[in-house]
């Protein structure tokens, strides 16, 4: 058995950061780069901040605030950089989501992203309207833009049944992907779908991109408890053939986690265990997350952005816990059963994980490393 405390820790946690809004719907900037701090944890959290993805209501918010919500996420990234030492885990990268309703849209908001100095933008070709074919809006659209941009960015695409346009084509087909990974600036893939379907994209990644790694992200991020399981997870029944699965890229190489805006350090831990095996501490780290989770997911209306809010506010990260029309709300007794159910958890992650993987709070934080503003 590996420990993690015995390896170099493996970079990888992707946080797609809530928007914070007022209740007209506006992005509260203050907030944002508050979440942003935050997240990051003084390089002990996360090592990408997603901005404008799912967990941050794209789908829900105007296009402007999708774009301003970037700048300010790209913006704050950098400012962090500036403090943080390489020992610190430095080099904390900030991606943006670029995905709109529409394929003008959409290529309006990659080129603003590229403008931004986004480090690397995230695109699901099967959410915008009139995409028929994503291999041809990628070689075609996407690639003529890049084209005349002064520099090429990185595109990752996404994987998501539940923002597809047609239910009957929910995620993006692996001939599809494998054609897509030619594309020099195609270089992964998250996927946010059951085991089927991320068992089939590890299963064929190491027919993507043939001139390098391709990599893959996960998206259901409870997933990687199971997946780098020694002996019990899809690899570890074939552990005789571990490490030609890792040569050929065929693991995961980082998680999206949507509850890590609640417990950055806490996923960051449970991603650097899971890859490295270490299954005392994976078990440690699961049941503080676990039980996150059944919170965050217990409400009534699928409210777990709601809850990702409500857990900041109770920090003081931000100062409103409102969410864009159409996204289920959490209200009152459900948020004070969940105040108190989250108070539980952080007691729970201070006594069971302890020590630098417990976030600290708002009024910590900022004691200890400074405001950046």
């Amino acid at each position: 058995m590996r420990s993690v405390e015995d390896t170099r820790p493996q970079r990888g946690l992707s946080v797609p950061v809530v928007t914070v809004l007022d209740e007209a719907g506006g992005l509260i900037e203050a907030d944002q780069r508050a979440i942003v701090r935050y997240v990051i944890q003084g390089g002990c959290g996360a090592d990408v901040v997603f901005a404008a993805g799912t967990t941050g209501e794209w789908d829900r918010i105007p296009n402007r605030v999708r774009q301003q919500v970037v700048q300010v996420c790209v913006e704050e990234v950098a400012k962090v950089n500036l403090r943080l030492s390489p020992g610190e885990g430095g080099g904390v990268e900030a991606w943006a989501g670029v995905t709109a309703r529409t394929a003008m849209e959409t290529l309006e908001n990659l080129e603003f992203a590229i403008q931004a100095g986004a480090d690397a933008v995230v695109l699901a070709p099967l959410a915008i309207q009139g995409v028929e074919d994503p291999v041809r809006f990628m070689t075609g659209d996407v690639a003529d833009l890049l084209d005349a941009q002064t520099r090429r960015i990185p595109i990752y695409l996404y994987d998501n049944a539940e923002i597809a346009v047609d239910p009957k084509i929910p995620h993006v087909r692996t001939r599809q992907v494998r054609a897509m990974s030619r594309l020099d600036f195609v270089r992964g893939i998250k996927v946010s779908g059951p085991r089927r379907v991320l068992r089939n994209y590890t299963r064929a990644a190491a027919s993507f991109r043939e001139r390098g790694e391709f990599g893959i992200y996960v998206g259901d991020a409870m997933l990687i408890f199971d997946l780098f399981r020694p002996h019990t997870g899809w690899f570890g029944v074939f552990a005789e053939h571990w490490n030609r699965v890792r040569s050929r890229g065929g693991l995961p190489i980082g998680v999206v986690a949507g509850p890590a805006n609640a417990l950055p350090r806490e996923w960051a831990r449970a991603w650097q265990v899971c890859r490295a095996g270490d299954v005392e501490r994976m078990e440690e780290v699961k049941q503080v997350v676990a039980a996150f989770q059944a919170h965050s997911t217990e409400a009534e209306g699928r409210a777990t952005i709601a809850c990702f809010k409500r857990a900041l506010l109770s920090m003081g990260v931000i100062t409103s816990a409102a969410v864009a029309t159409g996204t289920p709300q959490l209200l009152g007794s459900e948020a004070e059963r969940f105040d108190r159910a989250f108070a539980g958890i952080r007691a729970m992650a201070r006594e069971r994980i302890g020590p630098p993987w417990a976030s600290v709070s708002s009024g910590d934080f900022d004691a200890s490393v400074g405001a950046l503003d």
